[in-house]
């Protein structure tokens, strides 16, 4: 519904011609390979795979084709993340239309478009103390994988797995692991 609401809105802007729509974060690439649009806009939260892994996917194969960024999730490590995914914007999703097709337009120019109460947020908020690898576990426990399965996919062993756990739980100063995923969601890190 609010995909289809977007669209309407998109629409009805004379220089702005909306080439696809899809529901999920893997028909992103796909979509954007066929059609080769200007500007992608993603929502950050899809089903299947994530709208920063896709725009960072996007930013690789199709270099040409600039992302913003539509988030509820005004986070300052969500931005950090955006930005380190070299998304050419991120915009929060109650922001008025009008702001919506300008950034659409200055993303497809190549300004950066960001949200200014987030970018103030994001500076004065340290940074992610968990390396890319103990997100990553992190993030495939969130997802319910135990530590078996989190070994499997990523080729090392369960104990590797634990120690990885362990270890974000001590960094985030957490209780278990549950509260670590807690801590790392809402500072914006998974």
């Amino acid at each position: 519904m609010v995909r289809g609401a977007l669209v309407a809105l998109l629409v009805l802007e004379p220089d702005i011609d909306v080439v696809a729509e899809v529901a999920f974060g893997t028909g992103i690439l796909p979509a954007a390979m066929e059609h080769r649009p200007d500007v992608a806009v993603i929502d950050i939260d899809l089903p299947g795979k994530d709208g920063l892994t896709a725009a960072a996917e996007l930013h690789e194969q199709l270099p040409n084709c600039r992302t913003l960024i539509l988030t509820s999730l005004g986070r300052p490590g969500t931005l950090r993340r955006a930005l380190a995914a070299k998304v050419g914007g991120f915009l929060l999703k109650d922001a008025p239309p009008d702001k919506l097709a300008s950034a659409i337009r200055d993303v497809s120019i190549g300004r950066r478009v960001v949200d200014s109460d987030l970018a103030l947020a994001a500076w004065d908020t340290a940074d992610c103390p968990l390396t890319g690898r103990e997100i990553e576990v992190l993030r495939m426990a969130a997802d319910g994988a135990n530590a078996v399965d989190i070994a499997s996919r990523l080729y090392l062993s369960a104990g590797t797995v634990r120690n990885y756990l362990t270890t974000a739980v001590t960094k985030l100063n957490a209780r278990n692991r549950v509260d670590a995923i807690r801590i790392a969601k809402e500072s914006g890190w998974l």
